[in-house]
């Protein structure tokens, strides 16, 4: 695995792990609200009319939330999935906490459907090379990583698709002269 792998690929291994998975099932692990982190991982113990007991899983502590607060949770197979699209369970606290566990593992592009959702690291990252724009070229987005550099391709190929600049959206003329000046300037810096 090369340096910028890491920054592009999720370990599917590490994610898809069937004890994970029985643990996610057993506990009925759900998402609740919280002050300090917006939204804490809990386990519903006992359900009181529009109340529920959960117990976090940090701190083994029990709280009572009114259902109408509870957000569930996904699966771990779904743990740091690329485009947030596929979630089964797509509410707040998912897409919080997907954003949140690609970014710390240092994968800073997420697709939310048609957009690409990109959080700054704050440091420099090995994945804007001339290597990593040849990656993405003529490649479909769902056969690649998220990357700026897959939406500006599609942007590119559809420009080339025998359709003239005057009939593409302005949007995609955007793109297009958004790669070519990024490209110019990660090929001179």
């Amino acid at each position: 695995m090369s340096d910028a792998d890491k920054f592009l690929y999720v370990d599917r291994n590490v994610v898809n792990n069937p004890l994970a998975q029985a643990d996610w099932a057993t506990k009925k692990l759900v998402w609740v609200p919280s002050e300090r982190l917006g939204f804490e991982a809990g386990s519903i113990k006992e359900e009181h009319g529009d109340e529920c007991v959960v117990e976090l899983a940090d701190s083994g502590k029990k709280i009572r939330v009114n259902k109408d607060d509870i957000q569930k949770m996904n699966p771990p197979k779904f743990s740091k999935v690329e485009d947030m699209a596929e979630l089964t369970c797509l509410n707040e606290a998912s897409v919080l906490h997907n954003l949140k566990e690609r970014y710390y593992s240092g994968l800073i592009y997420t697709y939310s459907g048609l957009f690409c959702v990109v959080i700054n690291p704050y440091k420099n990252l090995p994945i804007y090379s001339e290597e990593i724009v040849d990656m993405y070229k003529g490649k479909k987005r769902h056969e690649m990583p998220p990357h700026i550099y897959a939406i500006t391709d599609t942007a590119y190929r559809s420009m080339m698709q025998g359709k003239t600049r005057s009939q593409l959206p302005v949007e995609m003329k955007k793109m297009w002269w958004r790669r070519a000046i990024m490209k110019i300037y990660f090929v001179c810096c």
